[in-house]
């Protein structure tokens, strides 16, 4: 089960990559239309937006996975093997708190915006629920990966940062 979370969280990855990827090409499109033929689009900048969001989201639990997060390194690698699994439990709690919490939240505010019928307010009038879907989806796909990280501890697992990991 460990090894099939750890395969979404990173084709989650991957899908966030390819959209960042995906950003920077419609990002030159917009800049050649709009500079050089003097037309720009109308659906460059929300798309690009959107796509923004959802990879952030999507990209967080592999991020917790592989390490990546923001860590005070200076302290951490002072810490003997006991107490740096006891700091990764307590960050680890922190974040799978958070991640439950905003994940609760953020399904509301969906649904809310789905009953409501919220758009935005561009020419485009995309539903607001296509970009707010981002994060129920990314921190609940965080809390998962929080729980995993949590049996890879209490496993004994080597934990810390992983070096050389590729997405």
């Amino acid at each position: 089960m460990i090894r099939f979370i750890d395969s979404i969280t990173k084709l989650a990855a991957l899908v966030a990559a390819w959209m960042l990827f995906a950003i920077g090409l419609m990002v030159t499109y917009e800049v050649v239309m709009r500079k050089i033929f003097n037309s720009p689009t109308i659906w460059v900048d929300e798309i690009a937006r959107f796509f923004l969001v959802w990879a952030i989201y999507l990209a967080s639990a592999h991020i917790l996975k592989v390490r990546k997060l923001i860590t005070v390194e200076l302290f951490t690698a002072a810490f003997p093997e006991k107490s740096y699994r006891f700091f990764e439990f307590l960050a680890l709690s922190m974040i799978g708190f958070f991640a439950c919490i905003a994940t609760y939240y953020g399904a509301e505010v969906v649904l809310e915006s789905i009953e409501q019928g919220r758009r935005t307010s561009t020419m485009l009038g995309v539903p607001k629920w296509y970009t707010e879907s981002a994060i129920p989806v990314g921190f609940g796909l965080l809390f998962i990966q929080v729980i995993v990280e949590y049996i890879k501890l209490l496993r004994g697992d080597k934990i810390g940062p992983v070096h050389g990991h590729d997405i």
